[in-house]
């Protein structure tokens, strides 16, 4: 399929803008320039019921939640959401209008993970992060008027590697039993320069092919750690046991492959799972509803799957 118009549109401003993201920029000011840039691509703020910043204890002190309430009786479901930016960039602003959206149109208590950002924080202090959340929500859901027993986990791009690592450390602990997850054009699998889409539309299409070499060199402390299932979750030799789960995967993203690969191999591996490709879009397109009616349909699917998800676990 051809890029969609409005996808042409954005990438021809951000080509003609003096604002482009550069690389040569110090770590502090290329995240703000980031972090702007995802909250002006963000559609507009929804009301919420409640919304409240809690502080956990995780492995190297204390990171930030942020739950998201919307109106209705409880006890309600709990979605757990990990923000993207390549392990580096992103934070609570950047998706708050998304896990608004979400929270709304979903009928659950989203709790948005601050996790602590890369190169400060290697691996795998934020997947740790999102277990110690996990933990958390499972003894003290009540306290909140949330539902223990459906819990769901999502992410997207870095934020969907780490929903998918916490998922499979969920599963090799034992405990609890994950409802649902939804894998947004995830980095699920360390750099490998042979994947035809990294061929295909590692260059031109928003997120570059050098830009995701960089992101995995921030995130790892070697080559070695790029083998870990829980840093590269399409190597894990063992996808059994896993939540029914929804990959959504971009035709112009470097990513796909790899995100439409893991979607297989879990159905191989008897886990309920549905794939979505969206056509003529590209990486980050989910989170961009002030600019793509593409974004707004991914998110209603989304949503739609979460309700579903959450209603089964009920009858069950």
């Amino acid at each position: 399929m051809p890029l969609d118009p409005q996808v042409e549109k954005l990438l021809e401003h951000l080509d003609s803008s003096e604002d482009a993201s550069s690389y040569d920029l110090s770590l502090p000011e290329l995240r703000q320039q980031m972090n702007l840039s995802s909250v002006q691509q963000a559609g507009e703020i929804e009301q919420v019921e409640a919304i409240e910043n809690l502080s956990l204890q995780g492995p190297v002190g204390e990171f930030t939640v942020r739950l998201y309430t919307p109106a209705g009786k409880g006890p309600l479901p709990i979605l757990v959401y990990f923000h993207g930016g390549g392990w580096v960039f992103g934070n609570l602003e950047t998706h708050d209008a998304l896990c608004r959206t979400l929270a709304n149109q979903a009928a659950c208590i989203v709790i948005a993970v601050d996790y602590h950002l890369s190169p400060e924080y290697k691996f795998p202090i934020a997947i740790k992060e999102g277990y110690n959340t996990i933990q958390w929500i499972a003894d003290q859901a009540s306290s909140f008027n949330g539902d223990a027993s459906r819990i769901a986990i999502a992410g997207d791009s870095a934020g969907g590697n780490l929903a998918a690592a916490v998922a499979l450390m969920i599963r090799d602990k034992g405990n609890p039993k994950l409802a649902y997850q939804v894998l947004i054009y995830p980095l699920i699998d360390y750099y490998r320069p042979f994947k035809q889409s990294y061929l295909d539309y590692g260059e031109d299409y928003y997120v570059t092919r050098d830009e995701l070499v960089w992101h995995w060199q921030q995130y790892l402390s070697n080559d070695l750690e790029g083998q870990h299932p829980y840093a590269s979750p399409l190597r894990s030799p063992l996808l059994t046991q896993l939540p029914p789960t929804l990959v959504i995967t971009a035709e112009y993203d470097p990513v796909r492959d790899e995100g439409e690969l893991y979607a297989r191999r879990l159905q191989e591996s008897g886990v309920p799972t549905h794939l979505t490709r969206y056509d003529g879009m590209i990486h980050s397109f989910f989170r961009m509803t002030n600019l793509l009616s593409q974004a707004r349909d991914a998110q209603a699917e989304v949503c739609q799957a979460l309700r579903q998800a959450f209603a089964q676990t009920t009858r069950r």
